[in-house]
């Protein structure tokens, strides 16, 4: 487990961590759209 210490820093790393995830979601869905439309 994290000490007290470090859990403030493990919390910023996670919600980092997580928009991160959310903009590569979006960003891959955009970028399937476009190979789809392209394709077709």
């Amino acid at each position: 487990m994290t000490s007290d210490n470090n859990f403030d820093a493990a919390e910023e790393s996670y919600a980092r961590f997580l928009s991160l995830l959310k903009v590569g979601t979006v960003a891959t869905i955009i970028v399937t759209i476009l190979v789809v439309v392209l394709i077709s």
